[in-house]
């Protein structure tokens, strides 16, 4: 049966005036050995009748009423202490004023005041641990083990033993001096690695990550072990996220692929950032797509005078304008610009209009296998004329720094995506020796959890219908980053650059994908059993192994522990002349790469071949590779 809160107020009021009552005449029988004589019974039978009241209108001023019995705590009693010696200094300022025998003794004053705060904080807590009880009895409760016994495990303890949802059977940690101790009454049985020998004593069937402040390496190795005992798992926000305020302990959650697969924080020149980007105008190319719109995001941190989002999708620009024109980015204006990239006329009118001080060129086909075929030229007219045409309109328009979004397919490219980027970063290169007013920066990395294109969305896709879930080989390995991660080190990098530079992001360790498909299934609250793997063979155009530096290229350490410098090879005198008269030919369809019947994709990737030599185009002859007057950087 429910009761109103209005209810609950009363009935606890009620409690705290027959507690009163009751101290008052205790007082008065431990002082007189449980026999009240007269006058004294007299004295305590009239002055009951207002010492109670002025007690009670004390508690209410104090606001004991506010709480709920059921979570009372240390706070509460606290709170309880204070008002009855307030109350308790009340009644003797009003016996005091009388001046005269009042048949009240003095001990009384004492005794009333600790037999009243005992009454009454007592039955307080006296409720909780019953109701506790209760409810834990009752098998309502769901059993966890919390892995971690620091501050974490404690504020979770406390918040389930309110609530009433969870049941901490045991605590586990890698800490020896904390086994054997007790945190709130629950045990720390020992390390990680014992989950699965303390299930048959301690039952459980859901595991806790309570270790904001480690690193995603042992939170990683937490996570493995509970899975692996077969318990599901779930975890406390991250460290930063409680510093912020944003959230509390109690606010468990799933455990997701970030928390497996992600590195420690990104630590970024705040201050450096925040001069670079505050009051002046930024424009994002791409600001619809997964890294464009995070870019944005990133970028708004650090109060920009004007946004400039760029996006040729108009579902795209409106997702992103909405995201930025409500509540939680307000104060940060935007401009929402439909435009192509490839378009001259149209970005040399954007960039002219807005006068931006920073471009960041994140617009790309970055498909692999969708740009290999039949969308070879397209690939290479929108990755790298839409990247010459945003440069050459930055130069004109006096922009400061031009900072590309590239990749590592661009290194030792085997498809036309990979070879598209790098034949865009070698553009920037070469336009640099042509200008001093803007400097190009350049920034490689790899794939982002669950940016668009990326295996992440289809494999939850898989593992949602029942699989099973396709991997194109055994063996293949990716380099991973968050998208947020991956955004920061970009502008990082773009604060960084002098011009000509090719940042390449520490990407941490390669990932198998069959294991980053297991890790999916396992946190679905699946096994291979239920959900299967099945290899499909590699797609067009698509690697085992992805590299960040080609075979002749080195890299020079910068001031930032996740970013380097690559060496890459020069481009040899003539090269953007050649370039540009290809791009303008593949433009007008006026090159034998273009016939009647559209773009022929093996022509494409061999002109592609002679600009970018270390390119390694499949199903192409090897005698076809090179093209008179085509000649790329020498090898």
């Amino acid at each position: 049966m429910q009761v109103s809160v209005r209810s609950r107020t009363a009935l606890a009021f009620v409690h705290d005036v027959v507690a009163a009552s009751f101290a008052w005449c205790a007082a008065f029988w431990l002082r007189f050995n449980l026999e009240v004589p007269e006058p004294h019974f007299s004295a305590m039978l009239a002055s009951l009748l207002w010492v109670v009241p002025l007690q009670a209108t004390v508690f209410w001023l104090f606001g004991l009423y506010r709480g709920i019995w059921r979570y009372a705590s240390v706070a509460d009693v606290q709170r309880i202490v204070f008002a009855v010696l307030v109350a308790a200094m009340a009644v003797a300022m009003v016996l005091t004023l009388q001046g005269r025998p009042t048949g009240v003794p003095r001990s009384v004053l004492i005794l009333d005041p600790l037999l009243l705060a005992m009454a009454m904080g007592g039955s307080r807590m006296l409720y909780r641990i019953w109701r506790e009880r209760r409810q834990a009895r009752s098998g309502a409760a769901r059993s966890v083990y919390v892995l971690g016994a620091g501050d974490a495990a404690a504020g979770l303890i406390k918040e389930f033993s309110r609530s009433g949802e969870w049941r901490v059977a045991a605590l586990f940690d890698d800490n020896a001096g904390r086994h054997g101790r007790s945190i709130h009454g629950v045990k720390v049985l020992g390390p990680l690695d014992m989950l699965g020998d303390a299930l048959p004593s301690a039952p459980a069937t859901h595991a806790i990550i309570a270790m904001p402040s480690a690193s995603h390496r042992d939170r990683k190795r937490a996570a493995d072990l509970a899975t692996a005992a077969g318990l599901q798992v779930l975890t406390v926000p991250s460290f930063d996220d409680l510093v912020s305020g944003k959230v509390t302990v109690s606010q468990i959650r799933a455990v997701e692929l970030d928390d497996l697969l992600g590195r420690d924080p990104v630590v970024l020149d705040g201050d450096g950032l925040k001069g670079w980007i505050a009051g002046r105008v930024v424009m994002v190319t791409g600001a619809g797509g997964s890294i464009g719109s995070e870019l944005c995001r990133q970028i708004a941190r650090f109060e920009p005078r004007l946004l400039v989002m760029v996006e040729s999708s108009e579902f795209a620009l409106y997702q992103v304008e909405q995201e930025f024109t409500g509540q939680g980015h307000a104060r940060t204006p935007v401009a929402a610009i439909a435009g192509d990239v490839r378009s001259p006329v149209r970005m040399a009118q954007v960039l002219s209009r807005f006068r931006p001080t920073v471009v960041l060129h994140a617009a790309a086909y970055k498909h692999v296998p969708l740009m290999e075929t039949d969308n070879c030229a397209e690939a290479v007219l929108n990755n790298v004329a839409g990247t010459w045409s945003v440069a050459r309109a930055a130069i004109d328009a006096g922009v400061e720094k031009f900072v590309l979004v590239s990749t590592d397919k661009a290194v030792n490219p085997t498809n036309v995506m990979g070879a598209t980027k790098r034949l865009a970063e070698i553009v920037c290169e070469r336009l640099q020796e042509t200008t001093s007013g803007t400097r190009f920066v350049m920034v490689r990395f790899g794939n982002v959890l669950g940016s668009a294109g990326s295996v992440i969305p289809r494999f939850r896709d898989q593992i949602a219908a029942g699989g099973p879930v396709t991997v194109t080989h055994p063996e293949i390995t990716r380099f991973f980053m968050s998208i947020p991660e991956a955004a920061q080190l970009v502008l990082q990098a773009g604060l960084m650059g002098k011009g000509g530079e090719i940042f390449v992001l520490d990407m941490g360790e390669p990932v198998r994908i069959a294991d980053l498909a297991r890790s999916m299934i396992r946190l679905s609250g699946f096994s291979e059993d239920e959900i299967r793997i099945v290899y499909s063979g590699l797609r067009p155009g698509e690697k085992l192994f992805e590299e960040l530096l080609a075979d002749d290229e080195q890299t020079l350490p910068t001031p930032h522990p996740k970013l380097r410098i690559a060496q890459a090879r020069q481009a040899p005198d003539g090269f953007l002349e050649r370039l540009r008269s290809w791009l303008d030919a593949l433009q007008a369809g006026s090159t034998g790469d273009v016939t009647a019947d559209g773009a022929d994709d093996g022509a494409v990737k061999r002109r592609l071949a002679g600009f970018v030599p270390e390119y390694d185009p499949q199903g192409v002859a090897p005698a076809a590779m090179e093209e008179p007057g085509h000649a790329g950087v020498a090898r």
